[in-house]
């Protein structure tokens, strides 16, 4: 008898556990704003990059953003209609910053808004080349925003490989087993062997509309425009939106969480 009391005891303590997190989980995920996507973009500002070529790369980001196009006819699709999109300068190992910090695109006033943020903001520095530490900085930040994304996803642009820093692979494997979903890479060719470094280090996973992480190219800094506009523009595409769970995978799925975001989300806050 007493052996079964305390199997009952033990069990019901068990199942209030599991529903006062399974309450918290779902108020947390409440107060989450939806978006079909959650996008990092990743600047490289190494030394190797002179004050012309920050500019012209910068101004390829402004453009994107400021062109209502890309709202219009790309955000403004999705389940949602709209993105969040923060900005991060990088160089050396300890030289990350999030020069625009995560933002709501549900509007072609509020793409122009982040675009004139990043037009605004001075570069910070500009040393080694530690893409691996950027890649560390940045998608932990995926979990401890605001934002309720469909896909996570993460650009780097450089024009340089690893030297300094955090070993780069190491560190997409990691932001992919954390639940980043693609990190894709855009180089500004000129140093040898850059696109093989950016290929076997760098992208990884699958983006939105099924296709692996890729990587673009721009043969200089002056054609990067038209390459981070293509390469943003892919990014976005609205893509078939997964079918809901159904009520016995929820129930299945109990306190852990509905959707593998939801429960990666709510483990990292």
């Amino acid at each position: 008898m007493k052996i079964s009391n305390l199997f009952r005891g033990t069990l019901a303590a068990l199942t209030c556990g599991l529903s006062v997190v399974a309450i918290s989980t779902t108020a947390n995920a409440a107060s989450l704003t939806p978006v079909d996507l959650e996008l990092s973009l990743l600047v490289d500002v190494s030394g190797s990059i002179d004050t012309n070529e920050f500019n012209l790369q910068k101004q390829g980001y402004v453009d994107a953003f400021a062109s209502s196009t890309l709202f219009d006819d790309f955000i403004s699709k999705g389940k949602y209609g709209k993105i969040a999109v923060n900005y991060i300068y990088w160089s050396s190992s300890n030289q990350q910053q999030e020069t625009v910090g995560w933002t709501l695109i549900d509007s072609a006033a509020s793409s122009q808004a982040f675009a004139n943020s990043i037009n605004t903001a001075a570069r910070p520095f500009g040393n080694l080349t530690a893409p691996g530490s950027a890649i560390n900085f940045a998608y932990p930040k995926f979990f401890t925003n605001d934002f309720d994304g469909t896909y996570l996803v993460i650009d780097v642009s450089g024009d340089g490989a690893r030297n300094d820093g955090a070993n780069t692979a190491t560190a997409r494997n990691n932001a992919l087993a954390a639940g980043v979903d693609a990190i894709n890479g855009i180089v500004i060719l000129g140093e040898s062997g850059l696109a093989n470094f950016y290929q076997n280090n760098v992208i990884g996973g699958v983006n939105a509309d099924g296709t692996p992480a890729f990587l673009k190219t721009a043969s200089d800094f002056t054609t990067f425009g038209k390459a981070i506009d293509e390469k943003l523009k892919a990014e976005i595409t609205p893509t078939a939106v997964p079918e809901p769970a159904s009520l016995i995978g929820i129930l299945g799925l109990g306190a852990f969480g509905v959707t593998s975001l939801r429960k990666r989300k709510q483990t990292a806050i």
